[in-house]
């Protein structure tokens, strides 16, 4: 124990001392005086982290009660901030799809794939995206979702609600998915997969695949199928109005600063409150954005709720980069650096009915997209996501310098793999000279070694005759890398197959 710590300790002991001597003398005095049991009183003097606390007689000094009030406010909204990241990346994806088009109308499509100047969260370069914003504040919607499709719904909690596609009720044959709003009690009719939100706001995303290393299959058959209408228009459903975002800069990121809370409340104010949890709801209501009223900060709370931004966008990135213990890592018996993408599952729960806070921060500050095909074992469908931010040695990259990992032979993948590097601030893709920072399965002229296994490299420059191998990263820039497997096979899942740690080539 640190000095400092036990100075503190022991004028806390004394100071209880103090209190029961004078409550001991006290019964000397007063017939209907007991002894108080240890603990209970409060000294007048107490030495804290947040300073010297005062009291009189148990009563707080109004010096010490500023103190307190200060540290209470600040360390709720550090709890706010962390509990709202979900709420927040989806408000900050609904802001930024709005710039395309209207909701219940757009679709927004990567017709030639994302590409680094798309600012978006650990998005991939092997899949055609398609974003959308639904929302039934003005009654059910329908969504015909295309053939050979891989998607879910997410709510504006950021809470899965169904898969759409190959994981969804369609079965990957397309299908009429309709959405209610929350509490609805009309008709439901028959022909229909039905959704019920606990939120108004909705993002459904799913992805359309290469056939022969080509999009336009793909996007021909949401084009052919996509349909986004009111249910009370079924009967002359409208076709969904595509806009293609490959090639254009645009941000899909949301912010981390004040304007957090902005965002925040303007969803507060939106959602209905059953949507949420009391407690939750709470927080928030405790520093100012609560349903129905004004969130109108004074100085000394602006103050508060700029520090808690800062100090939870600083928390979220360490709860990300390099998580305390080994649950959360693929092989936690070993020094391996490959992460869970869940841990406490999609839910984000390590026991039931116990959330794992941790894990929820680390996925909704890095990630978009929640569905149980991210996490179950369904061997030959939906997909894995293995990621590192580490190197072999636990050190976070250097983008100066040279790295290689070693995928051994017969990845087990019934579709593809890929490799994508992102960029540690954004957690996009890393903007270099390079249009699609990663190295794919799919690629023509991916280099296999004699022994079938696969060598990736990551540095400034490309180690001679390993151009088409090679992803470049940016001196004096960090970076990470996603794994990606899709259709993964029963080796990933037994871990008989596991992917080469990454090491600096020297």
């Amino acid at each position: 124990m640190k000095t400092s710590t036990l100075a503190v300790v022991a004028r806390l002991m004394l100071g209880v001392a103090m209190a029961a001597a004078a409550m001991a003398a006290q019964a000397d005095t007063y017939k209907m005086t007991t002894e108080i049991a240890p603990g209970v009183a409060t000294p007048d003097t107490l030495e804290t982290s947040i300073g010297t606390l005062k009291l009189n007689d148990g009563f707080p000094t109004e010096e010490t009660q500023a103190t307190v009030w200060d540290n209470l406010d600040r360390s709720r909204a550090l709890q706010a901030y962390l509990l709202a990241i979900p709420i927040v990346n989806q408000a900050g994806m609904r802001d930024s799809l709005l710039r395309f088009g209207p909701v219940n109308k757009t679709n927004v499509i990567w017709e030639n794939l994302v590409d680094a100047r798309t600012v978006e969260l650990t998005a991939n370069d092997n899949t055609i995206y398609n974003f959308i914003w639904l929302d039934t504040k003005n009654g059910p919607m329908v969504i015909e979702i295309p053939p050979k499709v891989l998607g879910s719904f997410n709510d504006f909690w950021y809470r899965w609600v169904a898969d759409v596609g190959i994981t969804g009720a369609d079965k990957g044959a397309g299908g009429k998915y309709l959405i209610l709003p929350p509490g609805y009690t009309g008709d439901v009719p028959d022909g229909y997969t039905v959704v019920r939100p606990a939120t108004y706001g909705l993002w459904t995303f799913f992805r359309a695949f290469l056939v022969d290393g080509k999009t336009e299959p793909g996007v021909q058959g949401v084009k052919d199928h996509l349909k986004i209408y009111p249910l009370a228009e079924k009967d002359n459903p409208t076709p969904a109005t595509l806009v293609n975002a490959s090639g254009i800069p645009s941000n899909f990121v949301m912010p981390t600063d004040y304007s957090f809370w902005e965002l925040l409340n303007t969803v507060i104010q939106e959602e209905p409150p059953e949507g949420s949890d009391p407690t939750t709801l709470g927080l928030f209501a405790s520093i100012g954005i609560e349903k129905g009223k004004p969130f109108a900060p004074d100085e000394r709370m602006e103050a508060i709720l700029t520090d808690a931004a800062n100090i939870g966008a600083v928390t979220a990135r360490a709860l990300a980069l390099d998580i305390r213990g080994r649950d959360p890592f693929f092989y936690p018996d070993s020094k391996s650096s490959w992460r869970l993408p869940f841990f406490g599952g999609y839910s984000f729960q390590s026991q039931p009915g116990v959330s794992n806070l941790d894990g929820a921060v680390f996925y909704y500050m890095f990630a978009t997209g929640v569905t149980p095909a991210m996490e179950a074992k369904m061997v030959g469908q939906g997909s894995q996501y293995p990621w590192t931010a580490l190197d072999a040695d636990g050190n976070p990259f250097d983008g100066g310098k040279t790295y290689r990992l070693t995928l051994p032979k017969d990845v087990p993948v019934k579709d593809f793999w890929s490799v994508i590097v992102y960029d540690v601030q954004t957690r996009s893709m890393l903007q270099t000279d390079q249009v699609r920072p990663s190295v794919s399965s799919q690629d023509t002229d991916l280099q296999v070694n004699a022994d079938g296994s696969v060598d990736i490299y990551f540095g400034p420059t490309a180690p001679e005759g390993k151009e088409s191998n090679w992803v470049q990263t940016i001196p004096g820039k960090g970076w990470f890398t996603l794994l990606r497997l899709y259709g993964p096979l029963e080796p990933w899942f037994d871990k008989s197959w596991r992917p080469g740690e990454i090491t600096i080539v020297k």
